[in-house]
């Protein structure tokens, strides 16, 4: 996401007019624009300016993707009803021709649903609901969903419930969304006859917050004795993804060069990255070309003090 004007590096205004012209040394006070092309003055308002063209331009797309969603879901739900032969009976090319456009519509709709998931993200107006939950209840509702694609891509699915995990509070439909993402990334990227895994356990989590690094009450700073938070990961036997990727792969419409012609709009990881870091925790990747990915997740135990209130952010935690 865009930095916002107050991580500009600018000198602090004075009233002397020595000091202004550290801001501007080619301009006199007043609103005529600078004839230096280097002007820090000049270069905040034209930031300002495409902060809000940007803000503008993603909440018109937003809506434009929102009144999409009407429309496609009748279209989607008269495919149905023809597929059932409730109208009257359908011969064999009937049948091919309506199962690929449902294929299509159904496509078409989580295009629409990610891009108005990453708008929500980007404008900052989601916020997280903690409350506490089963991490292995919601992790096996969400491989019951995706069991019938991966079957019929011949995909094999594994996830076994780890007893170590106990009840903690997160975002039940947040998670599930985020662990959703990345079984379809791995199931996009899996050639048939591979295996995708989902793993999740209770994990010791050392970390400095990026806001106070000097803190001695932080948590790398103290013997853990305890399991401070969770880790999720999904695995898989696909092609892998070469190191020089492994941040880039999280980046906002980021798709490999060698997934051109993959289906996808490139937000997947993208949305998954922003949640992970609403929740207050982070995500990477581990790959190596030919060996597979491994793309991990761990989340606090604790949530965030403003959980309620907290609105999402670009979730690169630190």
């Amino acid at each position: 996401m865009a930095a916002t004007p107050e991580k500009t590096c600018l000198p602090q205004a004075k009233e002397s007019k020595t000091d202004y012209s550290e801001l501007c040394p080619t301009k006199e006070q007043g609103d005529a624009a600078c004839p230096n092309p280097d002007c820090s003055q000049d270069l905040l308002q034209q930031f300002n300016q495409l902060q809000e063209r940007f803000q503008r331009t993603t909440n018109a797309l937003a809506s434009a993707a929102h009144d999409l969603k009407t429309p496609l879901a009748i279209l989607n739900g008269y495919v149905e009803l023809l597929q059932s032969e409730k109208l009257g009976v359908l011969n064999e090319r009937q049948r091919e021709i309506l199962g690929d456009m449902r294929t299509s519509g159904q496509r078409l709709q989580q295009f629409i649903q990610d891009f108005l998931s990453f708008s929500v993200l980007e404008i900052g107006e989601l916020k997280m609901h903690f409350e506490a939950a089963d991490l292995n209840s919601c992790l096996s509702e969400v491989c019951r969903l995706w069991s019938h694609s991966f079957q019929e891509k011949g995909l094999a699915l594994y996830f076994l419930a780890n007893e170590k995990l106990t009840e903690f509070a997160f975002d039940v439909p947040k998670m599930q969304r985020v662990v959703s993402n990345l079984l379809e990334n791995a199931s996009k990227f899996t050639p048939a006859g591979g295996t995708v895994w989902l793993h999740a356990e209770p994990y010791m989590w050392e970390r400095r917050s990026a806001s106070n690094p000097d803190n001695l009450t932080e948590r790398r700073h103290r013997a853990i004795t305890q399991p401070n938070s969770v880790k999720i990961s999904v695995s898989d036997t696909g092609p892998g993804i070469p190191a020089e990727y492994h941040i880039e792969v999280f980046d906002d419409f980021f798709r490999l060069p060698q997934s051109e012609s993959q289906a996808g709009m490139g937000l997947g990881l993208a949305i998954a990255r922003r949640l992970v870091g609403g929740m207050g925790g982070k995500i990477w990747v581990e790959s190596d070309p030919g060996a597979g990915c491994k793309f991990s997740f761990i989340l606090p135990l604790l949530p965030p003090a403003t959980a309620n209130n907290q609105l999402v952010n670009s979730g690169k935690t630190k």
